[in-house]
Formats: C-alpha cells, sequence, structure tokens
C-alpha cells in the first residue's frame, strides 16, 4: 500500500567546493543565469534525481562543475527551514568538497558561469547559503584536526611550508613553523622526494608527496591529526 500524501517536497543537493590557491582558502561560486536571483551568487546545487543515492548526485554535481571525480566530499547538514526557497518547498541535503585547484577542468566551470573566490572575499549568498558556507567551514575545521583531510586540497607534491599555509588559511591564525615542522614529520604521512621546489632557495623547499597508505590508515579514526587547533577555536 503506497504512503498516503497530500504534499510534494523537493530533495536538493548544494555543495560548498574549497579549494587552496597557494595562499588562501577558496570557494567554488556560481553567478546564477536563471530565476529566482539570477545574476547573483550561489552555491552549485542540484535536485537528487529518481534512482539515485545522495552521495552519487553529490559527486555528479561536483563533477560537473568541476570535471573532477573521487574527491573528498562529506555529507554534514541537512537545511529545511519552510521559507529557505521562495519558489517551491525544499530541503537541501549539504555537502562540502576538497579539490584540488590544479586539477580542475577550466571548460567544465567557465559553462556554469561559475569562479573561484578568496574565502575572506566571499560576497553575499541567495537562500541560505551563507549559512552553509559557515557551517562547512566549521566541520572542515573540526575535521581537519582529527584527520589529515587536508592534505587533499594540494597538489601532489608539496613543501613543508606550503602545507602550513594551508592549514593557516582554513583556521585562519598564525602557526609556529618550528612546531608545525616538527609535528607534521612525526605523523609519518609525509614521504621525501628527494626533489626541491626550483622557486625555494632554502632547504624548506624540499618537496614530500603523501603516505598513501599511512594516509588511509589514519583517516579510519581520530588519530588527532592537530588537535590543539581545535582547542585554539575553543
Amino acid at each position: 500500500m503506497p504512503y498516503i500524501h497530500t504534499h510534494r517536497i523537493l530533495v536538493a543537493l548544494d555543495c560548498i567546493i574549497f579549494g587552496f590557491d597557494g595562499e588562501g582558502l577558496n570557494l567554488l561560486l556560481v553567478k546564477r543565469n536563471f530565476e529566482p536571483e539570477i545574476g547573483k551568487w550561489s552555491l552549485m546545487g542540484g535536485f537528487l534525481n529518481e534512482g539515485e543515492n545522495l552521495e552519487d548526485a553529490a559527486h555528479r554535481i561536483v563533477y560537473d562543475l568541476t570535471g573532477l571525480d573521487n574527491n573528498y566530499l562529506e555529507q554534514f547538514q541537512t537545511f529545511g527551514a519552510i521559507n529557505r526557497d521562495p519558489v517551491e518547498r525544499t530541503i537541501s541535503v549539504a555537502y562540502y568538497a576538497l579539490v584540488n585547484i590544479e586539477d580542475q577542468d577550466l571548460n567544465a566551470i567557465r559553462s556554469h558561469n561559475a569562479s573561484w573566490i578568496s574565502l575572506s572575499k566571499k560576497p553575499k549568498l541567495i537562500f541560505d547559503h551563507d549559512r552553509m558556507v559557515e557551517e562547512a567551514l566549521n566541520r572542515l575545521r573540526t575535521k581537519a584536526a582529527l584527520n589529515p583531510v587536508g592534505f587533499e586540497l594540494l597538489p601532489v607534491k608539496f613543501t613543508i611550508p606550503q602545507l602550513q599555509k594551508l592549514y593557516e588559511a582554513i583556521y585562519d591564525t598564525k602557526l609556529d613553523r618550528r612546531n608545525f615542522s616538527r609535528k607534521v614529520l612525526s605523523t609519518k604521512l609525509l614521504v621525501g622526494t628527494g626533489e626541491k621546489d626550483m622557486g625555494s632557495q632554502t632547504k624548506k623547499g624540499q618537496l614530500y608527496t603523501l603516505n598513501a597508505p599511512e594516509y588511509i590508515r589514519q583517516q579510519k579514526g581520530n588519530f588527532g591529526f592537530m588537535p590543539e587547533l581545535i582547542m585554539a577555536e575553543d
């Protein structure tokens, strides 16, 4: 016997896509070319298709916008205020994604009228998208302190100063260079490549890559990658 219902409620997904440009944390935003709120900035989103599960839909949305697949993606909250969408009652399941900007498909981004915008210069977004970004950043900060997910935002080869800049961008704070370097090297997550960043004039320009097996192992539990950063937030 089918369920008895009288009202239609749509299910949407909105994706907060974070990237790192080497200096600061960025958001991939879309300038809308349709009503409502035409011409205003928005997160990338879409509706759940029949026969599609939520995670597949979120991956589809991120892939359509960036041309990237298998990137880090996590559901973090559902937004269901009655009047959050002025057109029709819509519940949105929100995900945040971490992508390497260097790997993006520029044609896909341009075709969606999208742009990378510094988090510090984020324009006002439509509907409840500003709150979604705020909540996604809070979740990212907690997650990045417990698990080394921040590496998802870096190129394949990186220096420790680049990694430190990334974490300073995520937490909007300055970190002690020596303490950070010592902590990161103790995690066994870095593998020296024997190469050097040609733009660096010091030994700090040594290039590392991620120890993939150790990264996968640490992803399975809260190992406390940088727990002091959570305490600093509190």
